[in-house]
């Protein structure tokens, strides 16, 4: 089985996919730490990349090439980033995709705290990559990977641990059939 985590900058992917995962007995992969990685080989900060990357293309088909061919090619793997859940429904991957968010404040209150940084300075940051991908998404492939029909469950973990995200997935993968 194959899983995928989307949703927004703070919203728990990682925590959730990583928890998950380990629940599961499966490999963790996060598309997040490939962008980091080209950013680092680019001598770029993260929002600094995000800028570049909105007039090259290229560094998001690459990330989005190499997630795709680890999805063809893996089974019993969670795996989260932005475009996953869409890069699956787009090219017809068996895959059980799951949406989370958490409303805007909540996301920024999470990503400060893991930071370790002032609240507004990240509210900043995180408006201005939040903006720099939907512009991206929009302009390269002519989607908003936001958009319900690309995910199997939503869930808003505003109010929510990881641990009960985690049961909520598990419980709905149950029900599905496809936890072995």
């Amino acid at each position: 089985m194959k899983l995928t985590i989307s949703g927004p900058i703070g919203s728990g992917k990682s925590s959730v996919g990583k928890k998950l995962a380990s629940l599961l007995e499966y490999e963790f992969f996060s598309g997040g730490t490939f962008f980091r990685q080209l950013a680092a080989q680019y001598n770029m900060s993260l929002e600094e990349f995000n800028v570049y990357a909105e007039t090259h293309i290229d560094i998001d088909k690459q990330q989005d090439s190499l997630i795709l061919g680890f999805m063809r090619n893996n089974d019993n793997v969670v795996v989260e980033s932005r475009l996953v859940g869409w890069i699956c429904f787009n090219n017809s991957i068996d895959s059980f995709r799951i949406f989370i968010d958490a409303p805007f404040e909540t996301r920024v209150k999470r990503v400060s705290g893991r930071e370790q940084s002032d609240s507004g300075k990240i509210r900043a940051l995180v408006r201005e990559r939040e903006e720099s991908e939907i512009k991206r998404y929009r302009e390269f492939y002519g989607i908003d990977y936001r958009d319900e029909k690309y995910y199997d469950l939503i869930i808003n973990t505003e109010n929510l641990s990881v641990e009960q995200v985690v049961n909520e997935i598990y419980d709905k993968i149950r029900l599905a059939g496809k936890v072995p």
